[in-house]
């Protein structure tokens, strides 16, 4: 859940001002970015953020915050975090990002049109590994309940802990060339009476042996 309120530009017709509050998330993301849009709109020289309320801040918030500061240098503006929290602060660090969010020095000023470009495309290239990492995330939230269920399955089948499944998950996915999450969708839907593919069948027992399970066979002819 998230707050935001923001002020109209100055007497000068300047900036403006945003207070963000609360988590920022893949939930809220769509919310906060066009509201950070459209305060850029409203600008004249750019926008102000204070996050210092934000309390969880992750990698498609920044994705945001970094594609909002693209845009407002191909207008001419700025995007300055005047005032963060621990959360946001966390984030900027661990990314090396807070320097893209300092309010403009003097020798900002006298930039010129190829340092402002290069500096847009350092930031371009950072925003598309971070839009790579978000979706990566979205998927392994779709994937990970089929993961976890063939986990469960192959505790069940063959005693094992929950790190020594994850294991042969791992190896078998590995082995057969096969992603993670189409292997656990093929043993899920293997207990439920289709045939398992016999390298996939084949991998699996030999991981399982591998981690020392006590029934490797009997276990496996029950996912033929």
């Amino acid at each position: 859940m998230s707050e935001l309120t923001s002020s109209v530009p100055g007497p000068d017709g300047d900036r403006v001002s945003v207070e963000v509050r609360g988590e920022l998330d893949l939930d809220t993301s769509e919310r906060l970015r066009g509201a950070l849009r459209e305060a850029l709109r409203r600008s004249v020289r750019g926008v102000d953020l204070d996050l210092k309320g934000v309390t969880f801040c992750d990698c498609a918030a920044l994705n945001i915050l970094l594609a909002l500061r693209l845009r407002a240098l191909k207008q001419g503006k700025t995007v300055v975090i005047s005032a963060s929290g621990a959360a946001v602060d966390r984030l900027l660090d661990l990314t090396r990002t807070r320097e893209l969010f300092a309010g403009p020095g003097a020798d900002d000023e006298g930039a010129s049109a190829a340092g402002s470009r290069e500096v847009a495309e350092v930031s371009e290239g950072f925003v598309e590994e971070l839009r790579i990492e978000v979706a990566q995330l979205r998927r392994a939230m779709q994937t990970r309940p089929t993961i976890d269920l063939a986990r469960g399955i192959l505790m069940a089948s063959f005693g094992l802990s929950s790190e020594d499944a994850w294991t042969v998950l791992v190896e078998a996915s590995q082995n057969t060339n096969t992603k993670l999450h189409t292997l656990a969708d093929d043993l899920v839907t293997a207990v439920k009476g289709a045939p398992l593919p016999e390298a996939v069948r084949e991998q699996l027992s030999s991981a399982v042996a591998k981690v020392g399970s006590a029934r490797p066979v009997a276990g496996a002819s029950r996912l033929r």
